[in-house]
């Protein structure tokens, strides 16, 4: 019976994380509260709150399973066989997609919202955002590397300035389809970002 009873209290926290992701998608993550969630789970705020002890433990369980599903739309759909330029054109793709086709519950980008509803707010949730664009960032900056030692790009090629150029494309389109309902972003936004990583 224990073991039964840990996996069904996994499986309601798993329950209520992706409604708690699908709330901040389009509220943002202050829109996330243990009343609300125990409303549209029919459950006692005592049963939610009990799985994560405090608020701001739930916005980062929140934040955290938000970043797990990012990853799981966009990095983990580049092929394994792909490498240097190519793999970066297909993480582009694939970002892109997740932009077009609306994110996390049709939210747009979760990190892009997230970055600008805590950028200006000390503590706990704001340094976990931080740290995700970081890591982010990073990993952008690696895949550059990459395509440099394959011969893919010039070898004067900065990869943290392609870095910067692909978060800021991203970042100008997602508002663009989520705030100005532009049909044309996705498509300028490939073009952008595949002369990014062109090389010329």
């Amino acid at each position: 019976m224990p073991r039964r009873s840990a996996a069904e209290a996994r499986d309601t926290r798993a329950r209520i994380l992706d409604r708690a992701v699908a709330i901040a998608a389009r509220d943002g993550l202050e829109g996330v509260t243990i009343g609300r969630l125990a409303d549209d789970l029919e459950m006692s705020k005592a049963g939610v709150y009990g799985h994560f002890g405090s608020k701001e433990a739930l916005k980062l369980a929140t934040f955290d399973a938000a970043v797990e599903q990012f990853r799981q739309l966009v990095p983990a759909r580049v092929p394994r066989t792909a490498t240097g330029i190519e793999r970066l054109r297909h993480l582009c793709d694939a970002w892109i997609d997740y932009l077009e086709h609306g994110g996390i519950a049709e939210g747009g980008c979760f990190l892009t919202a997230a970055a600008t509803e805590f950028d200006g707010r000390p503590g706990p949730v704001r340094d976990a955002v931080a740290q995700a664009a970081g890591r982010w960032l990073a990993y952008l900056e690696h895949l550059a590397a990459a395509a440099v030692e394959t011969g893919d790009l010039p070898p004067d090629t900065d990869p943290a300035q392609i870095a910067f150029e692909l978060n800021g494309i991203a970042m100008s389109a997602n508002q663009a389809i989520q705030l100005q309902c532009d049909d044309a972003a996705p498509q300028r936004a490939r073009r952008a970002m595949h002369r990014a990583v062109s090389g010329r």
